[in-house]
């Protein structure tokens, strides 16, 4: 008789557990809650609905302008570096070729890439693609959550209760301000000073400022 070797029974891997009622419960509120406007003082800063498209984004950065003091965004995408005012939304730099060492920021330790324009000289932090990230929360209380109810679909959602669970009704403590729901989610957050919100996708730049300024149209 020939005999065979018995194969090792396959270990059946342990079922996740299910949502709870409670867990269940703030799923659905966040399912449930309509993209709506940023609440005053914010402002979009471009025109159209999902900002700036800026094709084969990879990551953002903000720096500080030199002379006027408003907020910048670099962008860094497959296209090269760009970089905003945060404030008028108006392009003031653009380098279509970088060095190939200093294209994306994940040649360096930091994530960084180099400035350009009137930050040219300094490096600026890349959050995106490959890693990093933007500030979550500004000193004076704003909160800004990214949250993924229905996987992979993220949802940026701005508080101003310190965050989940949102005790309160949406549309007045806490607002659902952007979903990714055509394109990659990048990142988001606010600028060091607090005073712009950005979201980047893999196709555009978003933003809100709560500066002074004459809003332009996208670019």
């Amino acid at each position: 008789m020939k005999w065979t070797k018995k194969a090792a029974p396959v270990e059946q891997p342990e079922r996740e557990p299910g949502l709870s009622a409670y867990q269940q419960a703030m799923r659905n509120r966040l399912l449930a809650a309509p993209v709506v406007p940023a609440p005053e003082p914010w402002q979009p800063v471009f025109e159209y609905t999902y900002g700036v498209p800026v094709g084969g984004l990879l990551g953002i950065g903000f720096a500080t302008h030199p002379d006027s003091g408003h907020d910048l965004v670099m962008v860094v995408s497959h296209d090269g570096h760009g970089l905003f005012d945060a404030v008028t939304g108006e392009k003031i730099a653009r380098d279509r070729d970088p060095d190939p060492e200093d294209s994306t920021p994940d040649a360096v330790a930091d994530l960084s890439c180099p400035g350009l324009g009137p930050i040219a000289g300094s490096r600026v932090r890349i959050a995106g693609l490959f890693g990093g990230g933007l500030h979550t929360t500004t000193e004076d209380g704003w909160t800004l959550e990214v949250v993924t109810p229905a996987w992979p679909n993220d949802r940026v959602l701005l508080s101003g209760d310190g965050g989940l669970p949102h005790a309160g009704p949406h549309g007045e403590r806490w607002w659902h301000i952007f979903h990714s729901h055509y394109s990659t989610f990048r990142t988001a957050g606010f600028s060091p000073s607090g005073r712009t919100i950005a979201v980047a996708t893999s196709s555009d730049l978003s933003l809100w400022t709560r500066g002074t300024a004459t809003r332009v149209r996208s670019q």
